[in-house]
C-alpha cells in the first residue's frame, strides 16, 4: 500500500500538530494503531499517522480494584502482561489478541466469554473537527458485539488517546470456555491463577491462529452472525451440530459460530494460488505470498454469498476494508 504521506504522534500534542497539517493539506485522514484488523485493497490517497502514544499506570485503587490507564498506542497484549504482572484480574481471556489498546474499544474485542466492556472504565478521544479532548464512559461507548459508537454514529470524528480499566485485586477467573478447561485439565491445574487462565489461551490461540508474522492475516474475518431463536432451532433440527449460543443480551437471540458455517460449506482450508482459507481455523483467510488485498477481499465474497445460500445466514467481514 501507498499513501501521499506517513507520520507519527505519540502524545496529543504532536496529534493537534499533525491534524493542523492535514487541515492545511486539505487530505483525506487515515489513523492507524497496529493495523492487524485492517484489509488493504488500494493505495490512499491521503495522510496516514500512527498512533504511537504510550504508557501504563495504575492511577486509583481500593482494596478491591484498580482503575489503569493505558496510552492507545500501547500494543495490547503487552498491556494485558504489564496488568497480569500487577495482578490485576480481568482482562487475561483477552490474551494475545493483536492490535493496539486504542483499538480495542473501537471494536469491543472479545475472547472465551470476556469483551472489553465488561472492564472498561472510561477513554479520551480528540475530537478531530475542534481539536478538544471528549471523556466516554461506558454507556457513551454504546459498546455492542464488536461494535462501538467509534464504528458507526461517531466514525473517524475521534482519534483515540488512552483508555481506562477497572481491573480487579481478587481474581474470579472464567473458564467457562471448554477449550480452556481442557487446556488446564491437560496440564493438571484444577484452581488456575488469572497466568494459568492468560496461557490456557495463548496456547490455545497458537494452536489455532497463524501467526500474522510468518503468514499474512487480519485474524478472524467475520463475525459470529446473531439470528432470532426462531430461525436458529430451524437450523439446529437441520443440523443437529451446529454450534449455538444465547445471546447475552437478549435472550430472542442466539449467536451461531461462523467457522463452523464457513467450514460446513467448504471453505477451511481452501488455497487459491497463493492465498485462501487457514487449514485449522476457517475464520482466518489468509495471504501466503504475493497476493492483492482484493483477492483476500474477492474470496471472502464468495464466502458470505456461499453461506447465505447454504444456511440462509448473512455474515458479516469483522476486518475494516480500505
Amino acid at each position: 500500500m501507498k499513501c501521499d504521506y506517513f507520520g507519527r504522534f505519540s502524545s496529543v500534542d504532536e496529534l493537534k500538530s499533525q491534524l493542523a497539517e492535514v487541515k492545511r493539506l486539505n487530505l483525506p485522514l487515515l489513523v492507524l494503531g497496529g493495523g492487524s484488523n485492517l484489509l488493504l485493497t488500494q493505495d490512499f490517497k491521503g495522510i496516514v499517522l500512527r498512533n504511537e502514544i504510550k504508557g501504563i499506570e495504575v492511577i486509583s485503587e481500593t482494596n478491591i480494584d484498580a482503575i489503569v490507564r493505558s496510552g492507545a498506542g500501547e500494543v495490547w497484549h503487552e498491556f494485558v502482561l504489564n496488568c497480569l504482572n500487577k495482578n490485576l484480574a480481568g482482562i487475561e481471556n483477552l490474551s494475545l489478541i493483536p492490535g493496539s489498546v486504542g483499538a480495542s474499544p473501537m471494536q469491543n474485542i472479545g475472547a472465551y466469554g470476556i469483551e472489553i466492556k465488561d472492564t472498561f472504565h472510561q477513554l479520551e478521544a480528540l475530537h478531530i473537527a475542534s481539536g478538544e479532548v471528549h471523556t466516554f464512559n461506558t454507556e457513551q461507548c454504546a459498546f455492542g458485539y464488536r461494535e462501538s459508537v467509534f464504528k458507526r454514529a461517531l466514525k473517524d470524528q475521534y482519534i483515540i488517546t488512552n483508555v481506562e480499566f477497572r481491573l480487579n485485586k481478587e481474581a474470579n477467573v472464567n473458564t467457562s470456555y471448554g477449550a480452556i478447561n481442557d487446556e488446564l485439565n491437560s496440564k493438571g491445574i484444577n484452581n488456575p491463577t488469572i497466568r494459568d487462565v492468560s496461557n490456557a489461551v495463548i496456547a490455545i490461540r497458537e494452536s489455532k491462529l497463524p501467526n500474522p508474522k510468518e503468514i499474512g492475516n487480519a485474524g478472524s474475518f467475520f463475525k459470529n452472525p446473531v439470528i432470532e431463536k426462531a430461525q436458529a432451532e430451524k437450523l439446529l433440527a437441520a443440523y443437529p451440530d451446529m454450534p449455538q449460543y444465547p445471546d447475552r443480551l437478549n435472550p430472542s437471540l442466539t449467536k451461531l459460530a461462523a467457522g463452523w458455517l464457513i467450514e460446513k460449506a467448504g471453505f477451511k482450508g481452501m488455497r487459491i494460488k497463493n492465498y485462501g482459507v487457514h487449514s485449522k481455523q476457517a475464520l482466518v483467510l489468509v495471504n501466503y505470498g504475493g497476493s492483492k488485498g482484493q483477492d483476500i477481499y474477492d474470496l471472502s465474497t464468495k464466502i458470505l454469498d456461499t453461506v447465505k445460500e447454504m444456511f440462509g445466514v448473512q455474515l458479516e467481514r469483522e476486518v475494516n476494508i480500505l
